[in-house]
């Protein structure tokens, strides 16, 4: 009996010690090298910023889908606009003197943006950014505009819309949310054709590709653009299969001239021109930003959104000069993107788990990453806009502060287990933070 207790005992110890990760003990931050971090001139690698705006005018260009067309459903609370946390940033950017959140309050934060932006004009993004010590911003837009210099932003562009050539009046009927969001891939698309001076799609597959996808994709190169983005996750599963060209022809001859595809009918030329679109992108030196993990929207499916629906791709031999980035590295499937980042061409940046994540939740994740591949991790915030009083500039404060704080938790525990030493702390948290941004983009 005696052995057996024995036995259970180191049984029952040797169980704690799997199912309680080291990760979710406290730890106490190392506050030299947490000043250093929040010191560190940022790149910002991914964002939503919106362009300088005049009394009246409106940007709606700051994303190609836009969540104000969706049902309601819940915000993260980090992103509810009764946060407290972002009384800090009205603190910092707005001088707000007050411990509430009170309407008569508030109305001094939007008066106070308002201010700021008429005495700033074209110099107010720059402004935002010197204000969270970030000296580039990477935008995810639809076009560049007013006071987005190249300096500080660095243009990403969306295209989902050319993977989407057929009517989506079929696809468009599976739920609310693929409602909502696929006449702005319509548009999008047409806009692209306009700027070509096209006023319908191509006849053929071939023609398509010649005389639309890859003519976009060098416009939008010589117009600065240093990645495209692709949101698909919002429009359907990431699982990309190398579909062939005459698959890819056949749908697209079918439907070119009317008619609408099912999702079995359309899914053929899409795969193929997700691989087209990325293959290209590769050969022109952008890389390829692709939206994984968890999305807003009732409707939104999060198991679509898995990184590893990905992997086919990132094994494709024809995309090895492409460099995919996993946007918001793909939580709630983070472990797994860890596993990815072992793959020569694929990157991940933490931006929106900096807002839908605490600090010591994030850090745990950012930990993980560093101790597989540090070179391969990138900061991002995600910032956007929400409301008159949470705008992009407190977005980009609350994610700005959580991601540099999770990354002074994650390295402080690295140090204190002696995995690294505190001068490879630094150098991990400069990598983080800007250089391997600025190494991945050729930044100067």
């Amino acid at each position: 009996m005696k052995r057996i207790a024995v036995a259970l005992a180191c049984l029952l110890a040797l169980a704690s010690s799997v199912f309680v990760p080291r990760h979710a003990a406290q730890v106490e931050v190392d506050r030299s090298l947490a000043d250093e971090i929040f010191k560190i001139r940022a790149i910002d690698h991914h964002a939503h910023p919106l362009r300088a705006t005049r009394e009246g005018e409106e940007d709606k260009e700051y994303d190609a889908l836009a969540p104000d067309v969706l049902e309601p459903s819940p915000l993260p609370v980090r992103l509810r606009p009764d946060n407290p946390e972002f009384i800090g940033a009205w603190r910092d950017f707005w001088g707000y003197h007050f411990d509430d959140m009170a309407e008569a309050h508030l109305r001094e934060v939007v008066e106070a943006r308002r201010r700021a932006a008429r005495e700033q004009a074209e110099g107010y993004p720059a402004w935002v950014l010197d204000h969270l010590n970030i000296e580039v911003m990477f935008a995810n837009r639809v076009a560049m505009g007013r006071g987005l210099t190249p300096q500080r932003f660095r243009w990403v562009a969306f295209d989902d819309a050319l993977m989407l050539p057929l009517s989506s009046e079929t696809v468009r009927k599976a739920n609310p949310d693929y409602a909502a969001f696929y006449p702005g891939e319509d548009s999008l698309l047409k806009r692209y054709l306009s700027e070509l001076k096209i006023t319908a799609v191509p006849s053929t597959l071939r023609e398509y590709m010649a005389r639309v996808v890859t003519p976009t994709l060098e416009r939008q190169k010589r117009a600065g653009a240093v990645a495209v983005k692709f949101e698909a996750a919002y429009l359907r599963p990431l699982d990309f299969a190398d579909a062939s060209e005459g698959e890819a022809a056949r749908a697209y001859a079918r439907y070119a001239r009317g008619g609408a595809p099912t999702a079995a009918g359309y899914k053929p030329l899409q795969d193929f021109l997700f691989r087209y679109i990325a293959r290209e992108a590769g050969r022109l030196g952008m890389a390829v930003h692709i939206h994984t993990g968890a999305g807003v929207g009732g409707y939104y499916g999060i198991t679509g959104g898995s990184p590893m629906m990905l992997e086919p791709a990132f094994n494709d031999p024809t995309l090895r000069k492409t460099n995919f980035v996993l946007i918001h590295g793909g939580w709630p499937f983070a472990d797994q993107t860890a596993a990815l980042l072992l793959k020569p061409n694929v990157y991940a940046d933490f931006s929106a788990q900096t807002f839908v994540r605490t600090p010591r939740a994030l850090a745990a994740t950012l930990r993980g990453w560093l101790e597989t591949v540090p070179e391969k991790v990138m900061f991002g915030t995600d910032a956007f806009a929400i409301t008159p009083e949470v705008g992009w500039e407190e977005v980009g404060w609350l994610s700005n502060k959580t991601g540099r704080e999770a990354l002074a938790i994650a390295l402080t525990g690295m140090m204190r287990d002696g995995e690294v030493t505190r001068e490879r702390a630094s150098e991990i948290a400069r990598m983080v933070m800007r250089d391997n941004a600025a190494r991945l983009y050729e930044l100067k």
